[in-house]
């Protein structure tokens, strides 16, 4: 077990500061600059992660950092800061040399280009024609701090800045090993390291198919002729240059982290707008989702392990990468992440198919034990009118079967039956019973884990994809904001075929019925809307449990249907469950990410008043 360096887990490491570092650090509490304590541990079935010496709160800081590299991503090019990953504004700066990278600010530009760029600026005369009083302020905002040029902000953009596009070419990957490699020549230039052992990160080169070993091995000879302008001498065209890049790149495709922002599936966030809260002004019900704005390798943060029920959770602001705990970690206990799907999210089949990019199979306790999530989300109910029971599909049945393995491999002495109280479900947990007394227990398609009972699955998937024409007729609807009548009505019954088709809990009732919500907010039903919405949010903390950020997200909903509404009360009850969730995930910087919540606030103790 080796512990990483008290260097490395800073919380605010001898940097130079982001872009918005002065607002980050202003809006972290003072215990929350103590440093946590972790280790790097070897685990048996995940090798190498991280886990804390000492115990951590929940909502706690665990670590922050800067990314080693970073690169926006080719669909954001126009929209987002190269630097900053932010939205760009009306008066957006472009690279001084080549004009194709676009920055929020010229701060941004700065750190992006370096030294070079900020004496381009003055050369192309900028200030000419200016007072020297206008003259001086411009030179103030413009000029990088020193701290921006120390060694850790080596220029990510200055090598590709050289007359030639193949920045805007390749993909976003191998510009970011081409990123990485300058990075670590230019260390090895200035700290006398060698090159290639600045970062140590785990690859996939050996398990890759051929196919896919071919495409590394032709990007890494295209990347080596495109550094050649800037850094031939220490990159020479050879076979030990070219297979550094190859296993970068490999590496690249299993440690790096997506830099993601909170964007409203309408595209636009009511915090732009004046929101009237009032039956006449309707509510803000649109779904709330995770847009990846660009790729990036942090050092530190690439140790910690993927679970599909994770104790810690990511977030960014600017560059700088957020670990939260959102449940209590005690000593020694694995800190572990999701590296995109979640118990609740998918079911264990469609999370094991999304990892495989990762090159690995899950074996966290969701993947790997009975739970009530993975029965219901995408199951069927029971045609006994008795029985609550589940129906699976035959590509479920599979994964859930290795789980009734394993469940049942386990020795008698080390489960007891109160040990499957832990199922809120009565035909789950008498699913989990029988899976406990009969070693020879295993799940049939079609066939109701708990009585037995046949349903046709051919005939009930054909139902659900008819009645889900109608469901997504009315979304396409409320996006174009023109709810017909008719539509609404036969979504409506839809939503009642899929209650006699689907479980209960099946995750396609919860959208059917937040599709409707939405659809009755828009033609001012909010009664109605109301409904639908606590409906939805019913089924989803089955899957996710009661205090998951998803249920926030939909609670921002609820909790705006409820003060168009005039229901104060049950608004003030929903904004506060809301507000503990959000804080539980951000901490301090909960209103920072999400400043709705904070209209939500306000609005509710205005009325409250």
């Amino acid at each position: 077990m080796k512990d990483i360096t008290e260097k490395e887990f800073l919380h605010y490491p001898d940097r130079c500061e982001p872009r918005h570092h002065k607002t980050i650090a202003t809006t972290l509490g003072i215990e929350e600059l103590v440093q946590i304590k972790l280790q790097c541990i070897s685990t048996s079935t995940k090798g190498r992660g991280m886990a804390s010496q000492t115990e951590i709160s929940q909502s706690y800081l665990v670590h922050s950092e800067e990314p080693y590299a970073a690169i926006i991503l080719k669909h954001c090019r126009d929209t987002h800061c190269h630097f900053c990953f932010n939205e760009l504004p009306a008066d957006s700066v472009p690279c001084t040399s080549c004009s194709i990278p676009l920055y929020c600010s010229q701060h941004c530009q700065m750190q992006a280009g370096g030294q070079q760029l900020k004496n381009n600026s003055k050369n192309r005369g900028i200030c000419q024609n200016l007072s020297s009083d206008l003259e001086k302020y411009v030179a103030e905002i413009t000029s990088p701090r020193d701290s921006d040029l120390s060694i850790e902000w080596i220029a990510e953009h200055k090598h590709e800045c050289k007359g030639v596009n193949w920045p805007a070419v390749l993909p976003p990957e191998i510009i970011l090993a081409g990123r990485i490699m300058v990075k670590s020549i230019e260390q090895k230039n200035r700290n006398n390291s060698n090159l290639g052992q600045t970062l140590e990160l785990s690859h996939s080169y050996k398990t890759m198919p051929p196919e896919s070993k071919l495409d590394l091995h032709i990007y890494s000879v295209v990347l080596l002729y495109c550094l050649q302008h800037s850094y031939g001498f220490e990159l020479p065209l050879n076979g030990l240059s070219m297979s550094q890049l190859v296993i970068l790149i490999s590496q690249i495709k299993v440690n790096s982290v997506a830099i993601v922002r909170m964007k409203f599936r309408d595209g636009y966030s009511p915090s732009d707008q004046v929101v009237n809260f009032s039956p006449a002004g309707g509510a803000f019900t649109s779904n709330m989702e995770q847009v990846r704005v660009g790729q990036a390798i942090y050092s530190v943060a690439s140790l910690f392990n993927h679970s599909c029920q994770p104790n810690i959770h990511a977030y960014f602001i600017s560059r700088t990468l957020f670990i939260r705990a959102t449940e209590h970690v005690v000593v020694g206990c694995p800190l572990e992440l999701s590296y995109g799907p979640q118990v609740g999210q998918w079911d264990c089949k469609d999370r094991q198919k999304f990892l495989k990019e990762y090159s690995f199979r899950c074996e966290c306790s969701g993947c790997s034990e009975i739970n009530e999530s993975d029965l219901v989300l995408n199951a069927f109910r029971c045609l006994n009118p008795d029985c609550f029971g589940v129906v699976l599909d035959s590509h479920v049945v599979k994964y859930e079967n290795r789980k009734f393995e394993r469940f049942q491999g386990f020795p008698k002495n080390c489960i007891s039956e109160p040990h499957l109280q832990e199922f809120n479900n009565d035909g789950i947990r008498k699913v989990a019973h029988k899976a406990f007394t009969n070693c020879s227990f295993r799940a049939a398609p079609g066939h109701c884990l708990c009585c037995g009972a046949y349903r046709d699955l051919e005939a009930s998937h054909a139902t659900v994809k008819e009645a889900g024409i109608y469901i997504s007729r009315l979304q396409e609807e409320i996006v174009s904001k023109e709810v017909l009548p008719t539509t609404l009505s036969d979504a409506l019954r839809s939503l009642d075929v899929l209650k006699s088709t689907f479980h209960a809990y099946n995750k396609g009732i919860a959208e059917a019925e937040d599709c409707l919500a939405q659809a009755f907010c828009m033609i001012g039903e909010l009664q109605l809307a109301m409904h639908h919405c606590k409906a939805s949010i019913k089924i989803l903390e089955k899957l996710y449990g009661s205090n998951h950020i998803v249920i926030g997200y939909e609670l921002m909903k609820l909790s705006s249907i409820q003060l168009a509404s005039g229901d104060n009360t049950a608004a003030m009850k929903s904004v506060n469950q809301l507000s503990a969730i959000f804080s539980c995930y951000y901490g301090p910087h909960a209103d920072m990410m999400l400043p709705y919540l904070g209209t939500l606030r306000r609005e509710a103790c205005k009325l409250g008043l």
